[in-house]
């Protein structure tokens, strides 16, 4: 059971305003409030391939990476498939958001209220602060319940986006039309911001050159007579000279100083330009060798080589886009003469299973309690997962492959777990089937029973793999 006690407003708020959208756990005591998920550990299985190598030199690595390295592919260089991800991520989260801001827009104006029946308490009256104590207290706890709702309308999301696994991908078309992932080089004027021209700093004038203001005779002068004016006037004299030298020597310094900025100026600028000239010089390449490597890849795809076809699944897997707290990675090797692909999927352990079922708020101890999700229904929804990870993976594939390169996939699920027998993290399968494309296109996958159409495809499959009980694949190709 978690609890949160000794909470300010203020400080509930801002945990709803910085708390993620899907807590997976809440422990908040004396003031504490964490929340997070489960991390996937890496499986550490290989290095990946260079996507710019020659093709003699991918089979060459190829050969030396029989362990079926991760292959990532040039995806994380291009930025087309990343926003398309980044776009599936947010559409598919866009209804547990707009349920979060419903509940914490209730809770603020439950705060709002409270604060304001508090402030008005403090100027009344014993009778009026007893009516004002009481207001504030049920906008207390109208704040309190909408954080409930808040951190249920989150866990509600992610077990929801956990069972839609399947229904997820069956909304998008699968195949990359790799053309479109082409790039243009950008103009020189938006290229690199910060090596854009920069303006001559402005010139501050100098000072203006000092009059002379002879003194005048006065009656004084008068009294004293002629010869002392003339005194006078020969000391203005005298000092204006000095000023005037004075001016003339720092009308010098100003103009050299201005010199001196200007050239410095002129050899910045001349090595800001000769460096956004070679950077967009660069630019310009890179954009030619990945349009390229497009072309050289649709050339190979049309002759069905290996690695383009491995470089293919590389992009439709990595464009999968799978709930944050449930990611999953994918091995696989494809062999041209048995137009088979080996894949495997590697998903999250069992703890990153929701633990919560449910949080509400219990006025009488003023604090907001989580019912434990029962180990079944935890057990359950990862071997649901589990179902739906190895369906969609066939029809992600299966669909992608237009050309019908791949005519068998035989796919492995599980997880890295440590080696009963090293300790050492190893894969550990869950489920091991092998499909064919003719029978799996024909399937409809808007309304099959996960599990009853891998039983139909002869998978083997772990009686637990909550409790990482590894699936019997013997008699099953192995991915």
């Amino acid at each position: 059971m978690l609890t949160i006690v000794d909470f300010t407003l203020e400080e509930l708020a801002m945990f709803l305003l910085h708390a993620p959208t899907n807590p997976s756990t809440l422990d908040v005591t004396s003031k504490a409030v964490t929340t997070g998920s489960q991390r996937v550990p890496e499986c550490g299985i290989g290095k990946s391939l260079n996507w710019r190598l020659r093709l003699s030199d991918c089979e060459v690595n190829r050969r030396k990476a029989r362990d079926m390295a991760k292959k990532r592919g040039f995806l994380a260089e291009l930025n087309h498939q990343k926003q398309l991800a980044d776009k599936e991520r947010e559409k598919r989260q866009k209804a547990a958001e707009r349920e979060r801001a419903a509940a914490l827009k209730a809770f603020e104006k439950a705060q709002r209220e409270e604060q304001r029946a508090l402030a008005a308490a403090a100027k009344a009256d014993a009778d009026e602060k007893k009516r004002l104590e009481k207001l504030a207290q049920t906008a207390h706890v109208e704040a309190m319940t909408a954080e409930a709702a808040s951190l249920n309308a989150g866990l509600e999301e992610q077990i929801n986006l956990l069972e839609g696994l399947i229904a997820a991908t069956l909304e998008v078309d699968d195949h990359v039309d790799l053309e479109a992932l082409k790039r243009k080089a950008e103009h020189l004027s938006k290229h690199r911001p910060d090596l854009r021209p920069q303006p001559l700093p402005p010139s501050v004038p100098p000072p203006p050159k000092p009059q002379f203001v002879a003194p005048e005779a006065g009656a004084l002068g008068r009294v004293l007579g002629k010869n002392k004016h003339a005194e006078q006037v020969t000391l203005a004299e005298k000092a204006h000279a000095e000023a005037v030298a004075r001016w003339e020597e720092s009308v010098s310094r100003h103009h050299s100083e201005r010199e001196r900025v200007v050239a410095e100026h002129e050899r910045v600028e001349a090595q800001r330009a000769a460096e956004l000239q070679a950077s967009y010089a660069a630019h310009v390449d890179e954009v030619e060798r990945d349009n390229q490597a497009i072309d050289t890849l649709i050339a190979n795809l049309g002759y069905g080589v290996a690695e383009a076809v491995e470089e293919y699944v590389s992009i439709v897997v990595s464009n999968s886009v799978y709930p944050e707290e449930f990611d999953v990675s994918h091995d696989f090797e494809f062999s041209g003469e048995s137009a088979e692909l080996a894949i495997r999927a590697v998903i999250p352990p069992p703890e990153s299973m929701p633990t919560v079922k449910a949080y509400k708020y219990v006025k009488a101890s003023d604090e907001i309690r989580a019912t434990d999700l029962s180990a079944k229904a935890r057990k359950d929804l990862y071997a649901s997962a589990i179902d739906q990870v190895a369906l969609r993976t066939l029809h992600e594939i299966f669909e992608a492959d237009r050309r019908g390169l791949i005519q068998t996939i035989s796919l492995e699920v599980g997880t890295s777990a440590p080696s009963p027998a090293t300790g050492q993290p190893a894969f550990m399968p869950f489920a091991a089937v092998s499909a064919s494309r003719d029978e799996f296109i024909e399937f409809d996958l808007s309304a099959v029973q996960p599990r009853a159409t891998l039983e139909h495809l002869g998978a083997s499959i772990s009686k637990n793999a909550f409790g990482l009980v590894a699936a019997n694949t013997a008699g099953v190709r192995a991915a």
